[in-house]
């Protein structure tokens, strides 16, 4: 397992559960107590988690994993969802894209086939798609948030106002058919809201720990969700209960 999965494993059991112990970790991880102890330090010094005797907690602020711990977590099913995903967008379209893992690997995706246009909020997938000329890029300026990596907030709520998107992919930290499509951020969440106002049919894409779960801001109803694509790992159940709120659910 890459260092970087083993933080974000640690973060994510530490963000559901509230706290862990070096125990519970090394069998979760089946790696020596000595690699948790040093994995711990490091997420301490990086103020995403808090050290405890014997173990960790989640701080005073709730714990949002940062997308580079993210970016190797189930990339496999990420880049499964992707594929599917792609496969929705007809040639030529303008794609909107918002930040996260899964919706950077629609965008690699889009970029080796092209000719799109992509409106997007997040600095790392501009950064990537700039090169590609089959790709007309169009960045949405605003305040940057770091665990993101995505501009948000009024400036880029008033740029997607003025555009219009044939398909737009959004990437959440929680869908469910009670609570919506939901992050972890209020300036985040409206934008994202204004990327699925923008355009004519919006595409949430969501790995199985997403399915079911719902975080502290609320990015829109199930209604304004045309479809959800997600891995085989997600509940069961609760994809029947977000099929029967009228989203259409793909299984990549």
């Amino acid at each position: 397992m890459l260092r970087s999965e083993r933080h974000a494993r640690i973060l994510e059991h530490v963000s559901a559960r509230g706290s862990a112990d070096v125990r519970e970790l090394t069998g979760l991880l089946d790696v020596s107590g000595a690699t948790i102890r040093r994995d711990l330090q490091h997420l301490s010094g990086q103020n995403l988690l808090r050290r405890t005797r014997g173990g960790a907690e989640v701080g005073a602020v709730g714990l949002e994993v940062p997308l580079q711990h993210r970016a190797e977590r189930l990339r496999p099913e990420k880049q499964a969802i992707a594929r599917a995903a792609a496969a929705l967008v007809p040639d030529g379209a303008v794609v909107g894209m918002n930040g996260g893992s899964t919706v950077t690997e629609i965008a690699r995706i889009l970029a080796a086939r092209g000719p799109f246009t992509v409106v997007t909020n997040a600095v790392n997938i501009a950064a990537e798609l700039i090169l590609h000329r089959n790709i007309t890029l169009v960045v949405v300026g605003g305040n940057a948030r770091t665990a993101s990596y995505e501009l948000v907030g009024p400036i880029a709520e008033r740029t997607l106002a003025g555009v219009h998107t044939d398909i737009a992919f959004l990437g959440v930290d929680g869908i469910s058919a009670a609570h919506g499509c939901t992050t972890h951020d209020q300036l985040e969440a409206a934008t994202d809201h204004a990327f699925a106002d923008a355009s004519d049919r919006t595409v949430v894409v969501a790995d199985h720990t997403k399915v079911g779960r719902a975080t502290f801001a609320k990015i829109c109803p199930l209604a304004e969700i045309a479809h959800m694509v997600t891995d085989h790992e997600a509940d069961r159940a609760e994809l029947v209960r977000i099929r029967q709120a009228g989203t259409h659910v793909t299984v990549g």
